[in-house]
């Protein structure tokens, strides 16, 4: 007997995207999330009448029907879509040497790069160029037709013959890293800094870390789609995959911690529920980071010893100091809701405090703050070792914030003086959190964004494990830290457990169904 066909453990957008589309596919899909909301990583939440995201606050293309973003896709396939709000410059990096706009156009962009280094902006000419290319060769592929198995191929020669044609020339990139393009064609240091920043912002490597085809799509999408914002923040695409899940006959359970996976003869039974509830079913996939999956909800003696210790080995990105402000928005009539602070020039980008990201989504969707207020959520990395709930942790976490501060006061320089008939500052609420945040609420391994393996030097593991019926989605599977990765990964797990029949159907029918809408 059996409760479900499947059972997902967390409803970050990997398991949501994986739940949607096997319930699309006709699979009884049970969801267990831990908390009283969905949606892992990029759940929101509400604190007196502002509302923040948690995580992700930079999206591309999902509303854009022609963008390549796997989220717009796998919702377009449950039947669902949501509004996003388009906007351009796409924000701006506060260096030390001035603040460059960031445009999603190339040649906007390397005009305004040209201010700085007309050298490095016409290296970057060709730089992008290449990545163009590859993402070119890229773009005809249906994403949801992606599967991590021998099955892929007869499926793309199916559907795609001409682009895999176009691919192979290309196929070498694959593989390499977005330094290696960079050190082909640019050799201004200024732009070499600018690039390993934007490799850093989108997959927490620098440059000769992370993999070429994810730059490919960033400038390919900023090119060829638009950077948008979902209207009602990051809980908006986490409730439109809640309902596409339940619109195919999917089950969501909150408040359902998962305690164990239930192994038995070396395959997997279902799962055991922290109130002992157990729930059966031969295929259990797993939300839960690579480290947590093994430490946490399997027993050590049920997962063959060398694959265990090779995947705990597996490197970290460091956690997140987060800074979540709700501020009076009087006299901030021209903010952009994206900001990147590079606080000093000398200092590695990477080292803790000395590059933050800043998100005001609040000035493209005023519903997130009350009305005469913004929402701002503020971060940069901080590393996990040290942090102990003692009677330090406030002082130290304030200590760890000011960073941020100093970094909100790029943009807002009078965020924290006194002022206002009451005399007060702008700041009227104030959320710090650190990684012992990050490991409470989200339930991941020292509060880390997912593993630091960088391009070349070894292989993301997949949705596969060694025991039968255990599979993984999330950003410990795919390379990126990103929604698009973690988005990728449930489309590969979900169609990895279908028939080859069942993909290639759910892939013709929505190319129809967008060339009707062309029409």
């Amino acid at each position: 007997m059996q409760d479900a066909e499947i059972v997902v453990i967390g409803s970050g957008i990997g398991g949501l995207v994986a739940a949607g589309l096997l319930a699309r596919y006709g699979r009884q899909v049970i969801v267990c999330e831990s908390h009283s909301v969905p949606g892992g990583a990029a759940h929101d939440f509400t604190r007196g009448g502002f509302r923040f995201d948690s995580g992700p606050s930079f999206y591309c293309g999902l509303g854009d029907p022609n963008s390549l973003n796997p989220v717009r896709q796998v919702l377009a396939a449950l039947g669902e879509s949501i509004e996003a709000i388009p906007y351009d410059p796409l924000g701006y990096y506060h260096l030390p040497e001035g603040t460059l706009p960031i445009y999603g156009k190339g040649e906007q962009y390397r005009d305004a790069i040209a201010q700085f280094s007309p050298r490095g902006a016409r290296e970057l000419a060709d730089l992008e160029q290449r990545f163009l290319k590859l993402y070119e060769a890229l773009r005809g592929v249906p994403l949801l037709a992606l599967r991590s198995d021998w099955q892929l191929l007869p499926l793309l020669l199916r559907h795609c013959p001409q682009q895999l044609l176009k691919l192979l020339p290309q196929i070498p990139l694959l593989g390499a890293s977005a330094g290696q393009v960079l050190d082909q064609c640019v050799r201004d240091p200024w732009v070499r800094r600018l690039f390993d920043l934007e490799c850093f912002l989108l997959s927490g490597l620098k440059a000769h870390e992370t993999v070429a085809p994810e730059m490919a799509f960033m400038f390919g999408e900023r090119h060829a789609s638009v950077v948008d914002y979902p209207l009602g923040g990051s809980g908006a695409i986490i409730a439109a995959l809640v309902r596409g899940l339940e619109r195919w006959g999917g089950e969501l359970r909150l408040n359902a911690h998962v305690d164990q996976i239930l192994v038995e003869s070396d395959r997997v039974a279902g799962v055991r529920l922290r109130h002992g509830e157990v729930l059966r079913a031969p295929i259990v996939i797993s939300n839960a980071t690579v480290w947590d999956t093994l430490t946490q909800l399997l027993k050590p003696e049920e997962v063959p010893v060398e694959y265990r210790q090779s995947a705990l080995q597996t490197p970290a990105v460091d956690s997140f100091m987060h800074l979540h402000l709700g501020i009076r928005s009087e006299g901030l009539d021209d903010l952009a809701i994206h900001h990147v602070v590079v606080h000093e020039g000398d200092r590695d980008l990477s080292e803790p405090g000395n590059t933050c990201m800043i998100s005001i989504p609040s000035v493209l969707d005023p519903s997130l703050a009350p009305p005469g207020h913004h929402v701002i959520h503020a971060y940069t990395l901080e590393p996990w070792t040290g942090w102990r709930r003692d009677p330090t942790y406030k002082q130290r976490k304030r200590e760890r914030a000011e960073p941020l501060y100093r970094a909100l006061e790029r943009v807002i320089p009078d965020l924290r003086l006194p002022q206002f008939s009451s005399g007060e500052s702008r700041v009227v609420l104030e959320l710090i959190g650190t990684p012992l945040t990050h490991q409470r609420y989200l339930r991941r391994y020292r509060g880390t964004y997912g593993p630091a393996i960088a391009a070349g030097q070894g292989v993301f593991p997949g949705c596969a494990t060694p025991i039968a019926g255990l599979y993984r989605v999330g950003d410990s599977t795919r390379p990126g830290i990103g929604v698009p990765a973690v988005a990728a990964s449930g489309i590969l797990c979900a169609n990895s457990l279908v028939s080859a029949a069942q993909v290639s159907g759910l892939v013709s029918d929505l190319a129809a169904a967008a060339a009707t809408a062309r029409r």
